[in-house]
């Protein structure tokens, strides 16, 4: 079904979301609601639901601009955060779209698609905005495209996106981090103003809020209406929550563009990425929409995600065959079901200092390739993986020697090293001819089934030579498309997204990724937090989570393996302890936990996340429920000393309250020291509404213990 021309206010429903916007006036679109499905509305309550949104507005149409187009345009009184900025050499600066026709397609796939075009004839502009109700999800997307209509070029200098919050939205949250410690937690009032965070090296960056959420005060997982914004892009972007003096809150995103980036000669178009907007009844809630999302999608991974053994943490740059082939064969003892090779197979690299962009295999190391490691690997029933930072270039290497002009330089030279590196720019197509070659001819060869994608600079000085001129979007867009056909070429291969940990998450890359890399910290006690925050956008099936070493190489801190494999069990699975060197005591402990993994991967990789809101900052209480309600896994964990103690009755979330379940503690490693309650001893029988309501006591752990719950609906 097709709707053209509209007046009348819209009603976008689908996966439990609505979402209202006004078209009449030749305006752009206006949302008047947007969350919880309003039910079926008719044309007469739909324009009475418009009028009720309108504001009491005094003498000046400045002062009182709401409801503000998704879009906000300077021309029509609005003095926040404009949608679109751009000029013609501090011309066309000012633009004011109108005359906007609507069409509705409720039958698009993926779900309802309102489609608004519109033109400043002035400035010889034309906008086309694209709104969207994913059926699968119930999440909300829009992008822009503008388009250059006179023979005079235009700067486009900015291209913002907002969708509105009620005046219920009290607090803002979002992220913050930095190498081994991402996705740190910040709150604050949604105070009078502007709360911008931009993202300017090249990628989201480590200290990326991924989200920008906002919600009724005191919200939590599983408590209080909330909202976000999320920007699928992988290069510079702003998020921003405004409130007007007028009431007016929204959140805001948009790509972060540099000079000259985009500029538009006659009938030449920009689209903007995809704005996502979420909303929920808790974090939970919110949390869900987005794995749906990304579950639903036809390239989402189908079957198990195979168990995954790393080198980097048993051998770093030490590569030897026979040192490798063993550390295989104790990887599939212990069931391991991936093996990957990381850093340092590749010419003259013993260090991190030389040889990046060097995609030849180092004859000195491996003189016969690395074909016998790879059939060894197979043989053992593993498939088998490689890493590659394809962006970077050390400049100590044959590339950087032989094509200086493929690095990136403003004007400065190449700027300054990070980890000994620099960044290859991918705007030159013969720079993309090479990697593509160099990456497609070494994954057929050697059939290889998954890439560690890594990318370990920022993009600070990103000038594409030899003009100097900004680099970073085309990057961007290179880099995708380098993924896609690496893709195309090798059906079935997977990519994982890795930067410095987890400095590129999104919904951007993940449309070619198959999982991220959330942190380099293996460390249990940070992992759990940098996990849950992740969680907000990314299903646990996309996280690799791998069991480290005794004493954390990047914290020092050290955990028991039972805590360690608890905390890697929740995602997919990997494991980076040197088996080498581990007793025989540890991998067969190591087995038990990849058999346990195993045996509740499906629920693991397919079921909702749930997360307890703790009055105890000390104590977390997490899980995974079955779709059906019919079975769910839960953590329980100590992070802190408590000021009291036992820490007293833990509920459990997601359940169905109609149904009766059974709860049981399982250990696949050693029971935790601690006193346990007594019913743990042969576990209880109760209704998901009293496990919801009152809970069963917890277990008196000591700092970073965690005990599993096993959680099954009575026959």
């Amino acid at each position: 079904m097709t709707t053209e021309d509209l007046t009348a206010p819209v009603h976008l429903r689908a996966g439990g979301t609505g979402l209202v916007v006004a078209v009449d006036g030749g305006r752009l679109p206006r949302v008047l609601h947007w969350g919880e499905d309003l039910g079926p509305l008719g044309d007469d309550a739909l324009s009475d639901l418009r009028r009720a949104a309108l504001p009491a507005v005094g003498d000046s149409a400045v002062t009182y601009p709401q409801p503000v187009p998704v879009l906000p345009q300077l021309a029509e009184g609005w003095l926040g955060r404009p949608g679109l900025t751009g000029d013609s050499d501090a011309r066309r600066w000012a633009p004011k779209f109108r005359d906007a026709v609507h069409h509705l397609d409720g039958d698009a796939p993926g779900g309802p698609v309102l489609r608004c075009e519109a033109r400043d004839p002035e400035y010889a502009l034309a906008l086309v905005i694209e709104i969207q109700v994913l059926a699968a999800s119930g999440l909300v997307r829009q992008r822009a495209t503008v388009t250059n209509l006179a023979a005079e070029p235009y700067a486009v200098r900015g291209l913002e996106l907002a969708l509105p919050v009620p005046a219920d939205a009290a607090e803002v949250l979002d992220l913050t981090g930095r190498w081994a410690l991402e996705r740190v937690p910040q709150r604050r009032p949604f105070h009078v103003g502007e709360w911008v965070r931009a993202s300017r090296g090249g990628k989201p960056g480590l200290e990326h809020t991924m989200l920008l959420v906002a919600g009724e005060q005191g919200f939590g997982f599983r408590r209080g209406r909330v909202w976000a914004t999320h920007l699928a892009w992988s290069g510079g972007q702003v998020l921003a929550a405004e409130r007007t003096p007028a009431g007016t809150r929204h959140l805001a995103a948009g790509e972060l563009l540099l000079a000259g980036e985009v500029v538009l000669g006659e009938g030449g178009s920009h689209t903007s990425p995809w704005q996502y907007g979420a909303w929920g009844d808790g974090l939970d809630d919110l949390a869900a929409r987005f794995h749906r999302h990304l579950r639903a999608r036809p390239e989402h991974p189908g079957a198990p995600r195979p168990v995954v053994l790393n080198t980097w943490e048993a051998v770093y740059f030490r590569h030897d065959l026979g040192v490798l082939a063993e550390l295989a064969e104790h990887g599939a003892r212990i069931g391991a079901e991936r093996f990957v090779l990381d850093d340092g197979w590749f010419l003259g690299r013993r260090d991190d200092t030389t040889s990046l962009g060097d995609w030849t295999v180092d004859p000195a190391v491996w003189p016969d390739g690395l074909e016998p490691l790879a059939a060894r690997v197979r043989e053992l029933g593993m498939d088998f993986g490689v890493w590659f930072e394809p962006e970077m270039v050390n400049l100590d290497s044959e590339l950087a020697r032989a094509h200086p002009e493929w690095v990136f330089d403003a004007g400065h030279g190449p700027g300054l090293p990070s980890r000994y590196q620099h960044v290859l720019d991918l705007g030159h197509p013969e720079a993309y001819a090479y990697l593509f070659e160099r990456m497609s001819t070494l994954i057929g060869r050697l059939g290889v089934a998954y890439v560690k994608w890594d990318h370990n600079r920022y993009l600070l000085d990103a000038g594409h030579t030899p003009d100097g001129r900004p680099g970073v979007r085309r990057q961007v867009e290179q880099v995708y498309r380098l993924m896609a056909a690496l893709k195309a070429a090798h059906p079935g291969l997977e990519i994982e997204s890795c930067a410095s940990g987890g400095g590129r998450i999104d919904l951007g890359v993940l449309e070619y990724a198959d999982r991220v890399w959330p942190s380099d910290c293996n460390d249990p006690h940070e992992r759990l937090e940098i996990q849950r925050w992740t969680g907000l956008l990314v299903p646990p099936e996309m996280q690799g989570t791998h069991i480290g070493a005794e004493e954390s190489h990047t914290t020092h801190r050290v955990h028991p393996l039972d805590y360690r494999a608890e905390k890697a069990l929740w995602g997919h699975l990997g494991v980076e302890v040197n088996l080498l060197t581990a007793d025989d005591e540890t991998r067969a402990a190591l087995a038990r936990w990849v058999a346990f993994h195993k045996k509740h991967r499906a629920l693991l990789h397919s079921g909702d996340v749930v997360r307890a809101d703790l009055a105890d900052p000390a104590l977390r209480l997490e899980g995974v429920v079955a779709g059906d309600r019919g079975e769910a896994l839960y953590a329980f964990s100590v992070v802190g000393r408590p000021a009291g103690w036992p820490p007293g009755r833990i509920t459990l979330p997601g359940l169905d309250d109609a149904r009766v379940y059974r709860v049981r503690a399982v250990y696949p490693g050693s029971p935790p020291g601690g006193v346990l309650p007594p019913w743990q001893r042969d576990g209880v029988t109760l209704p998901g509404r009293v496990l919801r309501l009152a809970g069963v006591e917890a277990p008196s752990l000591d700092v970073d213990r965690s005990v599993l719950l096993h959680v099954t609906a009575a026959p």
